[in-house]
């Protein structure tokens, strides 16, 4: 492989030039994203810093893999790398990934000719997908060139982000169980039963992959037509640990996306000269759960912090220091969403494949869009603060935020124990906003524009804050609890 770089300029040359000079790729070729740059250099360039060019050397991952082969006595075998290292597996080059840092970038990563040559989907998790052996590569234009050169092209639904299909292909990988029939990842399973699936027909590209508003070339060949691009860039929730490129665009659509996805309220019911105070929370954009994907390894949660005129606290949760696992807190009051994993005696586990079961407290994904429904607002949770329903001196002002690791401290460290992963990938890891800031104040109790209602309980009005359109007079439901583990 190290010899075809030569060849695969060559061809390029030819293969974007005028119409009478174009030659047709090599299956070699194909295999290789270079090639595909020479004629697409804005998908190229999308594709080289998304997470699926990532995905096999991320630090996190090659530490896991490291670590769950050498634990399973090599039983994990292409588990792991079967979808972040598709071609590689299936191209013979590993059968475990833990060779995969002496492979070829082109091997690495979930890359052009893996998706484009996508045939069928033979099953709905840990990657059925088949691919085609005809050098053809296919994609969601219609009406593709009928030239041959630089390769032959055709339409496919399964590539088509306004076809339900799509998410099928997605969903191949973006649903995990495990060798002890734990679905680690649900991510398609969650979309499958969300509205967005069953109602707006919504899938996973039409959110990960934006597509543009104005027609122009997606070949730099003679002639390419105008098309309607989309985006290959793949934002989500991860971001890359290394050196790799386009970071600090991947930071900003990833957090462009996440800032779509909550709405919060901060509510506040006075008793004299105290105040409960409580937090709603409602998913309203995901279409799946929130967190999701690998939400064993996730940390989301809830940051509240009361003031008083003098700007001191009175009271506060889910404040954790800079660089310290949140999982590691002691705040009886912490509202943490992720799963927690068990083995077949209920223990608790941390490792995915010791799993045999999980118990999650997410956040659902909405399951209609119908506001008269009563089932659309069973997504809007919410939570006491003190859990104990005591009252704190009523307060001056409360923030709000919901943070969100990624991958927890906690998992980071544990790996960095087991020897499985360099200690100063720890530095480069970043806690992202999420649902907020948002801000009460004691001027909200007297101010027109509030957000109120009544408490069925105590008939006292409560009074909200909220920088979405959350309906906090509408229904809500006491947030999830898990109670085998902790936050």
């Amino acid at each position: 492989m190290r010899h075809a770089a030569p060849l695969v300029v060559a061809a390029l040359v030819c293969a974007c030039g005028s119409s009478s000079q174009q030659t047709t790729l090599t299956r070699e070729q194909l295999l290789d994203p270079q090639t595909c740059n020479g004629c697409h250099p804005d998908q190229f360039s999308e594709w080289q810093g998304s997470m699926h060019a990532y995905a096999s050397n991320d630090p996190v991952f090659l530490a896991m893999n490291k670590r769950g082969q050498r634990e399973t006595q090599g039983a994990l075998g292409k588990f792991c790398v079967n979808c972040h290292a598709p071609l590689a597996v299936r191209e013979g080059l590993t059968t475990d990934g833990l060779n995969l840092e002496q492979l070829p970038q082109s091997m690495k990563g979930v890359t052009c000719f893996f998706c484009h040559t996508v045939e069928s989907v033979q099953g709905d998790h840990d990657n059925p997908l088949t691919l085609a052996t005809d050098n053809v590569l296919r994609g969601a234009i219609s009406n593709p060139s009928p030239n041959n050169r630089p390769h032959a092209s055709a339409y496919s639904p399964l590539l088509d982000r306004d076809n339900a299909q799509s998410s099928t292909t997605c969903g191949a990988c973006h649903d995990i169980v495990n060798g002890h029939g734990a679905a680690i990842e649900r991510t398609f399973s969650e979309w499958k039963t969300s509205a967005f699936a069953l109602i707006s027909g919504t899938t996973c590209g039409q959110c990960h992959m934006p597509q543009s508003l104005t027609e122009k070339p997606i070949a730099s060949t003679q002639g390419a037509p105008l098309r309607r691009s989309h985006g290959h860039t793949f934002p989500g929730v991860d971001l890359s640990l290394t050196d790799f490129p386009d970071k600090a665009r991947q930071k900003e659509q990833v957090q462009a996306l996440l800032e779509t996805t909550l709405q919060t309220a901060i509510c506040v019911q006075q008793f004299g000269s105290a105040a409960q105070v409580s937090v709603i929370m409602d998913n309203v954009a995901a279409g799946h759960s929130f967190p999701s994907g690998a939400e064993q390894d996730r940390r989301a949660y809830v940051e509240l912090k009361a003031y008083d005129a003098s700007n001191n606290v009175l009271y506060q949760s889910g404040v954790v220091a800079d660089n310290v696992a949140a999982a590691a807190s002691t705040d009886p009051d912490m509202w943490m969403m992720r799963d927690c994993m068990f083995d077949d005696t209920g223990k608790e586990v941390h490792m995915f494949w010791e799993a045999a079961s999980y118990e999650t407290n997410a956040l659902p994904a909405l399951t209609t869009f119908d506001i008269t429904s009563p089932e659309f607002y069973k997504g809007h949770k919410f939570k006491m603060f003190p859990n104990t329903g005591a009252t704190i001196p009523i307060p001056d002002r409360i923030d709000l935020r919901v943070r969100v690791e990624a991958v927890g401290y906690d998992v980071l460290d544990n790996l960095i124990a087991s020897g499985d992963l360099d200690p100063a990938v720890r530095n480069i890891f970043t806690v992202l906003d999420v649902g907020g800031p948002v801000e009460w104040t004691k001027a909200d109790i007297s101010a027109s524009n509030t957000h109120t209602y009544l408490d069925r309980n105590t008939g006292q009005r409560v009074y909200c804050a909220t920088n979405t359109n959350l309906n906090v007079t509408a229904d809500r439901f006491p947030a999830g609890t898990r109670t085998k583990c902790s936050p």
